[in-house]
Order: structure tokens, then sequence, then C-alpha cells
């Protein structure tokens, strides 16, 4: 059996969902029209997005100056895109002069458990899963505590949704192995 230690940096973080307020509001229109990294159509949809190119992330702009960040592989990034942000509205006549407490949503990491898994057998050993092999490949595995979502795969790769932070991920991670490896020795029982 692998180490704990080799879990952790199995995960990769892929995607990382924060929000925060810039605490003033923001003329989208204004920002639409002197920037062409933009996408705005108020008819469809009341925010904006802004597309940053490093770290290439999107951001949601709502005119009362709440931002959501998404693409972001770490808080430091999401930071950097936040502050790139504060720059281009202070080029139409925005100024930020606090620093805006941001939050993460979400964390979207992927990995494996090291082993070849029966998706029937935790289907039916595991509680508060889904799977139907016939509509995707993956189980869905909900854990309570901590909060997470897995899609897990028959080679052991795996998806998790749901965490806030690092430490909420590798807690998820070992709730994780521990669940499945006490599910397959039920199984054999």
């Amino acid at each position: 059996m692998a180490s704990a230690k080799s879990k952790k940096s199995d995960l990769k973080i892929q995607n990382i969902v924060a929000t925060t307020s810039l605490g003033k509001p923001v003329s989208l229109t204004k920002l639409a029209r002197t920037h062409s990294n933009t996408e705005y159509n108020p008819e469809q949809f009341p925010g904006l997005v802004l597309r940053i190119k490093e770290p290439k992330s999107a951001v949601l702009v709502f005119s009362s100056g709440n931002l959501v960040c998404t693409g972001t592989k770490s808080v430091g990034q999401v930071k950097q895109v936040i502050d790139a942000v504060i720059r281009q509205i202070g080029k139409i006549g925005v100024k930020i002069t606090q620093k805006p407490k941001i939050t993460v949503q979400n964390i979207v990491a992927s990995g494996s458990i090291d082993l070849n898994l029966n998706l029937n057998v935790l289907a039916l050993e595991l509680e508060n899963t889904e799977y139907e092999p016939e509509q995707f490949p993956g189980l869905v595995y909900k854990l309570v505590e901590p909060t997470a979502t897995f899609l897990l795969f028959s080679n052991g790769k795996l998806v998790c949704t749901g965490t806030k932070d690092k430490g909420q991920l590798e807690e998820s991670m070992k709730q994780l192995n521990r669940n499945v490896r006490e599910a397959v020795a039920r199984s054999k029982e």
C-alpha cells in the first residue's frame, strides 16, 4: 500500500473558484468599451466576463463590484488575478484602496487512488453514491465530513470537488482511501 504522503502529492489542483468584493460599483459598459479582453451581454447575463492572460483565468465582474474568479490553480494565482482586475478597473476610474478579502468557494483536483476499482462493488458498499454506467463511466461518491464529491473511475483515477482549502482536500482524500479500502474488504467477507 502506498504511503499517505504519496496520496497528497498525487492530487493536482485543476481549478479554484474564488469570490471577493471590491466594495465599489463598477461600470460594466465602460469596462467592456475600453477593454478588448471582455465579454458583456447584459440581456443574457448581468455580469461581464474579463479574461486574464497570466495566470490564465476568467473573472465575472458584476456592477456591484463583486467578482467571481475561475481557472486558477492556487490561491496565490487568485490574488494575482484580482490585482490584475483592480489595475484594469482603475483605468476606468474606479480606485480600490482596500485589499479585497478573497473567499475560496470550491477547489477541483484530479489524481488517483492506487487501486483498480470495481465500481459496482463500491456502489453497493458505500453510502451516498450514484452509479449509472450506461450514462457515465464514473461513480459519484459524496463525503459528508469533510464535504467533498468524488468522481471515481475503474482505473483508480479520480476528480474531487467541493473542498475549500488544501487541508480539506487532503483530509477528504484520506477519508476516501479509508472508506474505499474498508468497502473492498467488506465485499470480500
